[in-house]
């Protein structure tokens, strides 16, 4: 009798922890149908994800490395490349040669004493610069003598500074002397001041048409005339000894007074004692860009109103749309999106920046991202003092000065914009040994940037390499002619063809063939998508010129500044540098 008891007993138990577990499940399935219910579809949760996270560049603020899935963690170092990130591949095999040729007449066999040629720059410090350089090639296709250029003292910039306080005039006439006769002020002609005729030139001028329109001026009526508002008044294909030339002006005899020269040094001696290497950023991301480009970032009406203000002052600048902008690359990158592409090329958290900006719009607030990836970050009111300052702090064109000095002397040099500085920079590092600059391509990381929380950092940051070759600063990433001639001067560009020889034959003579690729890296491994090319209209044949009105200033590089005309000449100052 005790073992069915027994068994009874086990077996209502049983039951009874049954009924106990199906009454726990039910009410668990009620719970988690409840919520359910409640909880928003995984599709909308993440379109709230990635507008909350790229609409704004201030949206990511509080944690702009990890914000977003976790999927999506930024490292803080920039991992382990198989290459280094601090100089070009084959930067070796190139340097810059600008030496004059054998059949390059010097300039008193071939200047007439009686041809004067002065100039009159426009724009701000770097757009006077390309002036110029190309006014010293006119004055030698016009067999005149040049005067000293005159600065741009009435434009956006409002610089009162004369050539002598920014350039070294003397080392400026005494260095090209055996090219072009310059003197810096007209004689005295009768006793009396001599006021040279004015006339302006087109736009992209060509050897034959200086010696249509403004030789005859100077033979038969006048002996001296002036160019006004001289930028880009010179055709971008030119004969190579006048290519030549142009690099001679611009790399060796275009240098700075003795006081922003030393400033200048003084910075970069401070730059490197933080760091033994450093990377320089021009960022651009000022208002008055922001509000040119016509791009949306995120900052809602406020953003839209403090913008579209600004952007009335231009009355011929139209509506755009923000997102066409955008993936066409015309937008600049906001600061943390130029910290996740460092990131990702491989620059660490302990790499020292130096930013080359104006205001930035929405100030620390918009920085923070890019502080946060790299906590090193300068500039030149960090590591000088107001004293230090004082004596270029009230002209624009020495301040840019000094950012030029720093951003030239830097290991890297990153550029968030397509204007003369940036042009001007990377044709000048490409003279002095390809030291890397890197140009974002915009168009490409752009949906990058917009799906970036759906994918790890390591797909992220191998996407970013591959989209930005070509993008870097290598040797014949742009093929010759292409571009602007100031940031591409590709006949100043020689290759050592023996050096290359001698490595490429002693690579070869390795067995496993693992030399040869860190050698010599074939020149197919520099090309890049023709799509991702900007296209550059062919302006300088003579019968493409346009005489009776200006030709529109086309930006070499594909710039966000295309629409620039010359009936707002302050909209073209202001981009300009």
């Amino acid at each position: 009798m005790a073992l069915p008891r027994r068994r009874n007993l086990s077996y209502n138990r049983f039951r009874s922890l049954v009924k106990f577990i199906s009454a726990i499940s039910g009410v668990l399935l009620i719970l988690f149908a409840f919520l359910s219910f409640l909880a928003p579809s995984p599709n909308e949760s993440q379109h709230f994800h990635l507008r909350h996270h790229h609409n704004s560049f201030n949206a990511v603020v509080e944690d702009p490395v990890t914000s977003g899935d976790s999927v999506f963690r930024v490292p803080s170092s920039g991992g382990k490349l198989d290459r280094d990130i601090w100089s070009s591949r084959n930067a070796k095999f190139f340097y810059g040669c600008s030496n004059v040729s054998a059949k390059f007449a010097k300039a008193e066999a071939v200047s007439h004493p009686t041809r004067y040629l002065a100039i009159a720059t426009s724009g701000g410090l770097n757009q006077q610069r390309t002036g110029i350089t190309d006014a010293v090639v006119a004055a030698r296709i016009l067999n005149a003598t040049l005067v000293v250029p005159k600065l741009d003292q009435k434009s956006f910039w409002k610089d009162a500074s004369n050539f002598s306080e920014i350039f070294d005039v003397d080392w400026f006439i005494s260095s090209l002397s055996k090219d072009v006769k310059i003197i810096k002020q007209l004689p005295k002609r009768g006793g009396k001041s001599w006021t040279p005729y004015t006339m302006r030139v087109p736009r992209k001028c060509s050897e034959r048409c200086y010696q249509n329109r403004v030789l005859p001026v100077i033979l038969k009526r006048h002996h001296a005339v002036q160019l006004n508002k001289f930028d880009y008044r010179l055709a971008n294909k030119l004969d190579t000894d006048l290519q030549k030339l142009r690099c001679r002006v611009n790399y060796h005899a275009l240098k700075f007074a003795d006081p922003i020269l030393e400033m200048g040094k003084t910075l970069v001696h401070r730059m490197r004692m933080r760091s033994k290497r450093y990377i320089a950023l021009h960022l651009r991301f000022e208002p008055d860009m922001l509000a040119f480009s016509g791009c949306d970032y995120g900052g809602g009406e406020k953003e839209r109103n403090e913008l579209g203000a600004i952007r009335k002052r231009w009355k011929t600048l139209h509506k755009n749309n923000p997102d066409k902008q955008r993936r066409q690359g015309k937008c600049p990158l906001t600061p943390e999106e130029v910290g996740l592409m460092l990131r990702a090329l491989g620059y660490g958290s302990d790499v020292h920046i130096y930013v080359a900006s104006g205001e930035v719009y929405g100030g620390e607030e918009t920085l923070r991202p890019l502080k946060s990836l790299f906590p090193n970050f300068y500039s030149k009111d960090t590591i000088a003092t107001k004293e230090e300052l004082a004596p270029f702090s009230s002209f624009s064109s020495r301040m840019a000065a000094l950012d030029f000095i720093v951003c030239d002397e830097s290991d890297v040099f990153v550029t968030n914009n397509n204007g003369n500085m940036a042009r001007i920079l990377a044709g000048r590092r490409k003279y002095f040994g390809h030291k890397p600059t890197i140009r974002p391509n915009a168009k490409k990381l752009y949906r990058l940037f917009l799906s970036r929380s759906n994918m790890t950092w390591e797909a992220f940051a191998s996407r970013v390499r591959i989209f930005q070759r070509g993008f870097m600063g290598e040797p014949k990433e742009v093929r010759p002619g292409r571009g602007e001639f100031h940031e591409n001067p590709s006949a100043c560009i020689c290759e050592d063809s023996e050096a290359r020889e001698k490595a490429t034959a002693y690579s070869r003579g390795k067995k496993n063939g693992k030399l040869e690729k860190e050698v010599m890296v074939s020149d197919d491994q520099n090309d890049y998508d023709d799509n991702d090319e900007p296209r550059w209209p062919d302006l300088d044949d003579d019968e493409n010129q346009v005489w009776p009105q200006e030709k529109l200033h086309y930006n070499g590089t594909g710039s966000d500044y295309d629409a620039v005309i010359s009936d707002e000449p302050e909209l073209e100052e202001m981009l300009s540098d």
